[in-house]
This record gives C-alpha cells, structure tokens and sequence, in this order.
C-alpha cells in the first residue's frame, strides 16, 4: 500500500513518525507499507540469517540483520535480511549495535511475499547496488527461483537444484545452492 500525504512529506519527517506494523518504508516521498511476512518468506529469511551468522559472524567478517531499517541517498528501506561488514556495522558511543544504520548493506536480501510488487523490491535493490551494496538477491519462493544483482549492473538466474549460488567476495564461506535454499521450505 502506498500513502501519499497531502503535503509532501521528507524523509526527516517520515523517520521522526512511530513505526507501523507492518513495517514502511520511504521511497521518493511517499510511504509504503510491506507487507507482512507469510510463512514461507519468514522460514527462508529466518534460516538465511541463520546461516550467515554461524558462518561469518564467529569471525568477525560480517553479521546479517532481519528487517533492519536503513536510510541512506534519500531512502528509508527494510531489507529482508541486510548483511554488513563488521567494519561497517553502526555502532553507538558503547560499542554496541546502534540503532539507525545511515548506509547501505554490503548484502542485501529480499524475499518476494504474496502480493508484492517484484519491480518495487527490484528497485531497492538496484538502489542498494548504487550506493555501494557489493550483490543483492530476490528470492522467489512461489517460483523457486533467485536472482543475483551484481555492481556491474548485471542480473543472474538461478533455478536448478544443483545451481551454486554466489556471495559476495567476504561471504565466501558460505555455500548455498537452489535445492538446499528452497529447502527451509521442507524442514
């Protein structure tokens, strides 16, 4: 659902509002609202965070973060999953995770609900691409199918069991094929 108010609204004013459930987001002035997560979305973002962090948050080489709102080149969006750098993880005066994260994910996620506009969730994360996110996925679970945004603005498809999918350069540890992804949705 998409809200426009009568008088424009910026992005400072839209972050100063309570959060709504579900979640919004802010896209060239206008609010839209995501829809809420349904069981097969939630099962693959659930267990891809999973495997992220027991890969690489040990480490220290990265953490990934479900709905985590990020806000930066004029957009407040909600990822399904955002994967940071350790480095590039926003950290408050304590040394503990903050709260608002003003930059691009070096990873970012997002699985397609029910209803939800596949060019919208596209742009995201060509947006996120353009402010430096290193690769992006959108996970189709109704169609078993992924698609891989790369920096160089090309578009990969995989929807064979046995297809490997590919990390990002500091996400090598983890490996990931079509058969084993879709198959949260058995487990």
């Amino acid at each position: 659902m998409v809200r426009s108010p009568s008088k424009p609204l910026t992005l400072e004013a839209f972050l100063k509002l309570p959060e709504t459930q579900p979640v919004s987001e802010y896209i060239n002035g206008q609010i839209i609202s995501k829809p809420m997560p349904q069981g097969k979305h939630s099962s693959i973002q659930t267990e891809f965070s999973t495997t992220v962090n027991l890969a690489l948050k040990r480490s220290r080489i990265a953490r990934a973060f479900s709905e985590l709102r990020c806000t930066f080149g004029g957009v407040s969006i909600v990822p399904d999953v955002s994967v940071f750098i350790w480095e590039r993880i926003s950290r408050d005066d304590n040394g503990e995770v903050a709260n608002i994260f003003p930059h691009a994910p070096d990873w970012t996620i997002e699985i397609l609900s029910p209803g939800q506009s596949q060019t919208k969730v596209t742009k995201n994360i060509l947006h996120c691409i353009s402010f430096g996110t290193e690769m992006g996925w959108l996970i189709d679970p109704a169609e078993k199918t992924v698609f891989v945004y790369l920096q160089d603005n090309k578009i990969l498809v995989f929807d064979r069991g046995e297809q490997r999918l590919p990390a990002p350069s500091f996400a090598t540890e983890i490996e990931l094929n079509i058969k084993g992804l879709f198959g949260w949705l058995l487990d």
